[in-house]
């Protein structure tokens, strides 16, 4: 009777491995694009040191393909019925479950510590057009290039550069700059439309909202890839590794 009840799992754990392999496959590729970083935001994450979002997608690219190939060998483990081959599985498989639940903590809790606009202002404002080291002036590329890109002026807005010290301060007066040219709106050919009306703060010639929320949208996006799906597949290899534990005591 035991054989027989075990055996109705059979099925159920050459799903539950099909199901594997394929969230394998997603998060390997998923966690390939956020390490491959399409939104340049790690000059910010690594001038602050806390760059380990991506630490935790290199991770999950193990952990994604690892999962595919196991999905597969679960899978003709459970066909051929071999105890053998479903120990070494659940080996396998709890090792390269310990490796993505640290992959998925590493991510979130460093998440948890960039989704922070002061700390991001902090580093815009001390960084920015410091040339006396490369991290510096990767930071100084980073913001040049979204403020252009996103039409967004300094972390919460233009006024940062106005209420706070910072090091383009020092290479600019007030009057002269208020905020960094790359903060006024330019035509099809990158020249700048109004440099005046910039000066002064007429919005239609100066990018008025701040950065920071496409920043917080590209560090979100990349750890919803690399933590949450990677959680979602935690938990269903948790109950695929359980029907394989009853079934290998039962045979």
């Amino acid at each position: 009777m035991a054989e027989k009840g075990s055996a109705g799992l059979v099925p159920v754990i050459v799903f539950g491995n099909i199901v594997i392999l394929l969230c394998g496959l997603a998060l390997f590729a998923e966690t390939i694009w956020a390490t491959t970083d399409p939104y340049y935001v790690y000059p910010v994450l690594g001038a602050t040191g806390k760059d380990d979002v991506f630490a935790g997608g290199w991770i999950g690219i193990f952990c994604g393909f690892s999962f595919f190939l196991l999905g597969v060998y679960g899978v003709i483990a459970s066909v051929k019925s071999s105890r053998t081959m479903f120990m070494v599985y659940l080996v396998l498989m709890m090792v390269v479950y310990i490796f993505e639940c640290a992959s998925c903590i590493t991510s979130f809790t460093h998440r948890d510590y960039m989704i922070n606009s002061n700390i991001v202002k902090w580093q815009m404002l001390s960084r920015f057009m410091d040339n006396s080291s490369s991290r510096s002036i990767e930071v100084t590329n980073f913001w040049k290039r979204i403020m252009l890109d996103k039409q967004c002026c300094g972390v919460d807005g233009p006024q940062d550069w106005v209420d706070y010290d910072s090091t383009f301060r020092h290479s600019y007066a007030e009057y002269e700059a208020p905020w960094p040219f790359w903060c006024c709106t330019r035509d099809n050919n990158f020249q700048i439309l109004n440099k005046q009306a910039c000066q002064v703060g007429l919005s239609p010639y100066l990018f008025t909202t701040g950065c920071f929320e496409h920043i917080g949208h590209a560090i979100n996006s990349y750890t919803w890839g690399i933590s949450w799906f990677g959680f979602a597949i935690l938990m269903w290899t948790m109950l695929v590794m359980m029907a394989t534990m009853y079934h290998y005591f039962t045979m």
